[in-house]
Parts: structure tokens; C-alpha cells; sequence
């Protein structure tokens, strides 16, 4: 079973990463871990932050000659900002800063973790919350996800992501784009959108709320394929894969919806015009569907097709021109407080999102098949792709 721990703040030392379960014998390139962390941190309308740092993952436990010994996977990023930082979020006990050196966050922002987290643990500072609450944090997935795409990649699996809206700039029609327009998005894209004639009507959406002080939310969808049938159960609610790919995207910092295929447009349809005719190949010897409104998964368990998630991502809730709040001491009027923000993060959090999706996967992929070792992972997949087409 596959496991996920990080640890670290948004201005502390840096961010720990611990993923458990690996099988033994996979080879993993940093390279391809710090391309995705550098793809995390691009995209049109982020903010100062991105100048400073340079994500970069450095091993720390869990590889020997480039390949996993079958213990956890232990994986640091170093925050190039700490040094700003270090008074502010300092780890050694002993007589507390000045009250501007503290940097104290008693005003807690609308839609933001801090007054919620304040309340939670009993604290009138509310750095305590955010800084483990911010999307920061998503550094680690990401490094792990990059991991975990490298497993999934050697099963034939693969794992891409695209913008689907900002603000109220969508891509017309439905949402199952070919899989090929995808991977086909330029690297530099600014939106890492597929269509080229809509993403200038996405980055004028960014430079409206920018203009304003304001920020800007919108959609982005995951796609994987070659993922084999049968990952996934009916067994229990918690095993069902869409409830597990839905917990995993809703984990993401401002993803405050997903849907599973078509799933919006088919809850208005009939039957007759939601549900995927199923046909059989029999050169191919399998089983295919002429649509996929499913989304890759029925009955809690992927069906062949090309798993399909969308997410749909609020707006930031630090603004440069703050909303009306409460002082967390005083109880008296105040504007919230203004941290560096960004004004749209919906391209990032695709690449988020294909770390979270790569994790659920990897997870479902190895209750299936097991293994402590990648070759007995791959033995057990083989003979079952050999009994699904003897089947």
C-alpha cells in the first residue's frame, strides 16, 4: 500500500516528502521529479514567490544506484525564502521576536484556512495555520507524484492534465479532448490550455483580476491512460476508485469541486444518453466503449477507457485588496491580511492534480498486483493482461 507524507511549512526550512510502499528495483530520474516541479511552478498569473524559489527534490533516504530498496522514499525541498523567514518561523525555543519581527497574522482572510485553524488550536496567531495550510505544501506532492509516475509509466500508464476554465473563459463543448491534444501543449504554454484560440481569452481574464487587486478560480481535468480494468472494488464505499480519486482532488488547497467524467451534463440526460454501448474487439481481443461519459470508471472500478477528472478550483483568498474581516484579539473591524499571493493558479494545480491522480493509481495498481519487488510487480500484471485476453 502505498503511503504519502510531507511535511515542512510555506516559509520554514523547507518540505519533507515520505512515500512508503514501493516496490524494490524502480528507477527513478530526478530529472523527470524536478521537470514536474518546475511545471508546478509556471503558468500565467503567479505571483512574486515563484522568482524566489527553485524547487528542486534531493534524496534523502530510500534509493541506492538510482533505484528503490523497498523502504520509504524520503525526499527534501529546501525553501530558498527561509533565510527571510528565519526569526519569523524560527524552530529553537527561547524569548520570542519583536512584534514586527514575529510577523504575526491576527486578521484572517475570507475563504482562507485561518480562522477556521485559529479556533481549531486555540491560537491568536494565525501564521500557525497557514503556514502548513498553504498551497506550498503541494511542492511535496508534486515531487512525489513524479515518483509515482515514473511506477505507473513502466505498466504503460500515463498521466497528463489540462485547463479547462479561468474565470468565466471556458473551452467550449464537452470535456473528453483527445488525449493527443493534450500531451500536445506546448511546455511554455501560459495556460496549458489545447486550444489556441481560447487561451488569450483566459490570460485577459487574469489580467482583468489582476487589474482589479482581485483573484480568479476556474477548471482544469486530469487524464490517464492504459489503466488496465478491474483497479479499484465494489467492495466497500472507501474502496470504490472514484471516491478515493475524488478524496485525493478535493485534498488539493481551493478545490472546492470534482466530477468524474460527464458527470454535470449527463445528471440532466436520460439514460439512454449517459451510458457508454460497450462493443468487443476482436483483433485487439477487448472490450471498448465508442464514448467514455463514464469517465473511465463504473461501479467503483476503472473500465478500461482513459480515466477522466475534473476540478474546479475557487478563486485565492489572499487579495491585494483585502475583504472586511475581524481582529482575532481585539474582535474589532479590520481588512484581512495580505500575504505575497498569486492572481490565477489553475495551470499549476493541474500539475497537482496529476500527482494526486498518479497517486491514487499507484495505490489501486499495487493492491491489484502486489509486489515487494518491481519484477513481481510485473509478472502479476503480465499474466493478467494474458487472462483478459483469454477471457
Amino acid at each position: 500500500m502505498i503511503r504519502l507524507l510531507t511535511a515542512g511549512e510555506s516559509h520554514g526550512p523547507g518540505l519533507t516528502v515520505i512515500l512508503d510502499g514501493l516496490p524494490a528495483g524502480l528507477e527513478v530520474s530526478l530529472d523527470a521529479v524536478n521537470d514536474d516541479l518546475r511545471r508546478r511552478q509556471g503558468g500565467y498569473g503567479r505571483g512574486g514567490r515563484m522568482a524566489i524559489e527553485k524547487d528542486e527534490a534531493r534524496v534523502t533516504g530510500g534509493l541506492r544506484f538510482g533505484r528503490t530498496m523497498g523502504g520509504p522514499l524520503c525526499l527534501l525541498l529546501e525553501n530558498r525564502d527561509w533565510p527571510s523567514w528565519a526569526e519569523a518561523m524560527r524552530v529553537a525555543a527561547g524569548p520570542e521576536p519583536d512584534e514586527a519581527a514575529r510577523r504575526r497574522v491576527r486578521a484572517p482572510r475570507p475563504g482562507h484556512a485561518d480562522l477556521a485553524g485559529a479556533l481549531k488550536h486555540d491560537t491568536y496567531d494565525a501564521r500557525d495555520v497557514l503556514e502548513r495550510a498553504s498551497a506550498r505544501e503541494t511542492a511535496a506532492r508534486v515531487a512525489a507524484g513524479g515518483v509515482l509516475r515514473q511506477f505507473l509509466k513502466h505498466f504503460g500508464i500515463e498521466v497528463a492534465s489540462h485547463t479547462l476554465a479561468v474565470g468565466d473563459v471556458a473551452m467550449p463543448g464537452g470535456t473528453e479532448l483527445p488525449w493527443e491534444a493534450i500531451v500536445s501543449i506546448p511546455p511554455d504554454s501560459p495556460m496549458r490550455c489545447a486550444d489556441a484560440s481560447v487561451e488569450p481569452r483566459m490570460i485577459a481574464a487574469v489580467d482583468r483580476a489582476r487589474a482589479a487587486q482581485d483573484s480568479v478560480g476556474g477548471a482544469f481535468q486530469v487524464v490517464a491512460r492504459g489503466v488496465p480494468p478491474g483497479l479499484g472494488s465494489c467492495r466497500q464505499w472507501d474502496t470504490r476508485l472514484e471516491a478515493r480519486l475524488g478524496q485525493a482532488l478535493l485534498s488539493i488547497q481551493g478545490v472546492k469541486g470534482v466530477e468524474i467524467g460527464e458527470a454535470v451534463a449527463g445528471a440532466a440526460l436520460p439514460g439512454s444518453k449517459v451510458h457508454d454501448e460497450i462493443d468487443y474487439d476482436a483483433v485487439t481481443r477487448r472490450f471498448r466503449r465508442a464514448t467514455n461519459r463514464a469517465g473511465g470508471i463504473e461501479g467503483g472500478m476503472s473500465n478500461g477507457e482513459e480515466v477522466r477528472a475534473t476540478a474546479w478550483l475557487k478563486p485565492l483568498s489572499t487579495l491585494p485588496r483585502p475583504l472586511r474581516t475581524v481582529d482575532l484579539e481585539t474582535k474589532r473591524p479590520a481588512l484581512a491580511a495580505v500575504e505575497r499571493t498569486d492572481t490565477c493558479v489553475v495551470p499549476a494545480a493541474g500539475v497537482i492534480g496529476e500527482a494526486m491522480t498518479s497517486l491514487v493509481l499507484a495505490e489501486a495498481f499495487l493492491e491489484k498486483f502486489g509486489g515487494d519487488a518491481m519484477e513481481e510487480t510485473a509478472r502479476n500484471h503480465r499474466a493478467y493482461l494474458a487472462r483478459l485476453e483469454a477471457y
